[in-house]
């Protein structure tokens, strides 16, 4: 009896003993290759649908982690290979062990739209706190927070502050609201000539407004 029926005989008509294993791994991997998946996705383009589902990172993911499970022991026929994929497509029709992969196959692809979804999701909202700030910004009597973009900022010749919690110490600095005004749009501008992501602003130490963003790993200082 050779590999393959004796695979056969073992566990027809049982769940495969390394489904569970095998699933968990493909999930803790795929959720781990979060940052990959991302940049694979938009360097693809993130307005181009998926020509097939799953194609970024499912099929690799299991296929690496198939190849462990190989590693370890586990008597298992080769994935996704020409010379050996009918010989596991055949064990596996009879074992339902084919549709245990497919079903492993299908959580995989929900789980990766799942992660581009929230994704797409975040970048929307920057982008919509980045229009209303720049909206702010082109108005000639308030300066809308950049950090949250909803509330008006209060600038005096000792600091800036924001009802959301914002607070930037500017004593003996002389920074008016024209040059808050200028810096933001000058920094902002010079970065979207540059990259599409929209920026992030944060204060660090009560004395700076940085503006950073993840996409290009760009810093600039406003004041």
């Amino acid at each position: 009896m050779d590999t393959f029926q004796k695979h056969r005989s073992l566990y027809k008509g049982t769940t495969p003993p390394w489904k569970e294993t095998f699933r968990k791994r493909c999930v803790e991997r795929l959720r781990s290759n979060r940052a990959r998946l991302l940049d694979k996705y938009r360097q693809m383009g993130e307005s181009i649908p998926f020509r097939t589902p799953g194609s970024i990172l499912v099929q690799e993911v299991m296929e690496v982690e198939w190849s462990e499970l190989k590693a370890n022991g586990n008597r298992l026929p080769s994935l996704w290979q020409k010379d050996s994929f009918s010989d596991v497509l055949t064990v596996m029709k009879e074992d339902d062990e084919l549709s245990v992969l497919e079903e492993i196959q299908k959580e995989l692809i929900s789980q990766e739209q799942a992660i581009i979804e929230e994704y797409e999701r975040s970048v929307f909202y920057e982008e919509q706190c980045l229009n209303a700030m720049v909206e702010g910004i082109d108005s000639s009597d308030s300066l809308i927070c950049p950090l949250c973009s909803k509330n008006h900022l209060t600038i005096t010749s000792q600091f800036i502050s924001c009802r959301c919690g914002t607070y930037i110490n500017t004593q003996n600095r002389n920074i008016s609201k024209a040059d808050l005004r200028c810096q933001l749009e000058s920094r902002v501008n010079e970065h979207c000539e540059l990259c599409p992501h929209p920026p992030m602003f944060f204060v660090e130490g009560s004395f700076s407004l940085l503006m950073c963003c993840q996409g290009c790993d760009h810093l600039a200082v406003i004041v």
